[in-house]
């Protein structure tokens, strides 16, 4: 893949991103603040960035684990077949349990998950995603907590990728191709 075929512009400021996530944390450590530790499963590896900056904001006792999932692999279409490439360590049953996202497209991936998840019998399991493009959706999916809805834009930055490049950006932007 050659990079030198897009640009990238600024969707998001890294700025707006670190407050969003600051308030959602008060809202997940508000919403769990009965549980005696809450999972927080992260969906590798577009949420990794946006995982670390919200637990540090939780203001609770955290356990983090990863599953890493792919459905999109190089391309920037969802291939919409979902595959586990690496499950969880720990066990979730009987657990509260938050499950985070980098971004919410078509809902495959994440119904896909969430049965996963809840089939493992987690005391309570909600979903937080830092992006919702909405207007991909063709599976309806249960996410408690967005950070921001966005456009029907491919987007990389703040840990998303495309062909394995722009995580490290600090900000969300869309690709734009030449």
């Amino acid at each position: 893949m050659d990079h030198s075929d897009y640009v990238i512009e600024e969707l998001i400021s890294a700025k707006s991103i670190a407050a969003r996530v600051e308030s959602l944390a008060k809202e997940i450590t508000a919403h769990f603040c009965d549980s005696e530790k809450l999972t927080v499963v992260g969906l590798l590896r577009g949420s990794f960035i946006f995982i670390a900056d919200l637990v540090r904001e939780l203001e609770m006792p955290v356990e983090v684990d990863f599953l890493e999932v792919s459905s999109y692999g190089d391309a920037m279409e969802s291939s919409r077949e979902v595959r586990i490439l690496k499950d969880l360590r720990g066990r979730i049953n009987g657990r509260d349990v938050l499950l985070v996202e980098d971004i919410v497209d078509t809902g495959h991936t994440m119904a896909h998950v969430q049965r996963l998840l809840r089939s493992r019998q987690p005391e309570r399991l909600e979903v937080c995603a830092l992006l919702d493009k909405p207007s991909r959706r063709e599976v309806s999916v249960d996410v408690r907590w967005i950070g921001f809805e966005i456009p029907d834009e491919f987007v990389v930055g703040y840990g998303i990728d495309y062909g394995q490049r722009n995580r490290n950006l600090p900000y969300i932007g869309k690709v734009k191709m030449l």
